[in-house]
C-alpha cells in the first residue's frame, strides 16, 4: 500500500521515496538476470522455483539505480538475506548488507503482514511457531549437537497444534545454507508451516 507506507516514511523523517512504474524498472523483453546459484534452490527456493532470481535481480538493479552506502534486509527472510549477502559480495556492490533482527508480537509470532489473514483460533495456533524454535534454541544452550535430534523436537512441537501443518523445518549452515549434521556456527534453523491456508515462516540464527 503505496501511500500508507509514504504516510509512515513521512512520520520517521523520510526525505524521498523511490517508486518507479514497472514499465520504467523492467523494459521488454527481460533477458538479463542475476542468479545466486545453490543459496537459492534449498527451503524457499526449493518450493518457489525462480524466486531468488527474481530476488536478486530486482535488488541488483535497485542497487545499482541508487548507489546506496548500507541496505537494510529483515532476518525473518533469512534465506534471501544469505542469498543477497552472497550477491554482493560475489559481484564486488560496494554496499554494506544489515540484518535486522525479527520483530515480534508481545506472544512471540513474528510480525507480518500475512498475520491478518489469521482468524482468531489460527492467530492462536501460530505462536507454536516461536514456540518451538525456542525449545529447539534452549536444546542447543543445553548442549544438544545432533542436529536430527533438535528437528524432530521442533517438529513434534508444532505437530501437537491441530490446524498446523508443517512445509519445512531445517538447519542450515548460515553462510552457504549446507546441512548440517551436527550443531556448528553461524546456524541458521527455519521453518516454513502452513496455518489453515496461511503460510508462515520462522527462524532462529546463531552466529
Amino acid at each position: 500500500d503505496l501511500d500508507a507506507d509514504r504516510k509512515l516514511l513521512a512520520a520517521h523523517g523520510a526525505d524521498i521515496v523511490f517508486a518507479p512504474s514497472v514499465e520504467e524498472m523492467y523494459a521488454r523483453p527481460i533477458v538479463t538476470h542475476i542468479e545466486v546459484e545453490s543459496l537459492s534452490t534449498r527451503m524457499e527456493g526449493e518450493r518457489r522455483p525462480g524466486h531468488f532470481r527474481g530476488v536478486a535481480t530486482v535488488v541488483g538493479k535497485l542497487f545499482n539505480i541508487v548507489q546506496p552506502d548500507r541496505a537494510y534486509f529483515g532476518q525473518k527472510d533469512a534465506q534471501q538475506l544469505c542469498v543477497i549477502k552472497k550477491m554482493v559480495k560475489d559481484l564486488n556492490f560496494d554496499i554494506e548488507i544489515v540484518g535486522c533482527p525479527i520483530i515480534r508480537e508481545n506472544d512471540g509470532l513474528a510480525k507480518s503482514s500475512r498475520n491478518t489473514y489469521l482468524n482468531a483460533d489460527e492467530r492462536k495456533a501460530a505462536l507454536c511457531l516461536s514456540r518451538s524454535l525456542e525449545i529447539g534454541k534452549k536444546m542447543i544452550a543445553d548442549g544438544e549437537t545432533d542436529v536430527k535430534t533438535i528437528i524432530l523436537a521442533i517438529k513434534a512441537e508444532i505437530g501437537k497444534e491441530p490446524l498446523a501443518k508443517i512445509d519445512y523445518v531445517e538447519m542450515v549452515d548460515f553462510n552457504q545454507l549446507e546441512t548440517l549434521e551436527k550443531v556448528q556456527k553461524p546456524l541458521l534453523c527455519a521453518m516454513a508451516v502452513y496455518i489453515g491456508k496461511t503460510r508462515l515462516i520462522d527462524n532462529f540464527i546463531m552466529e
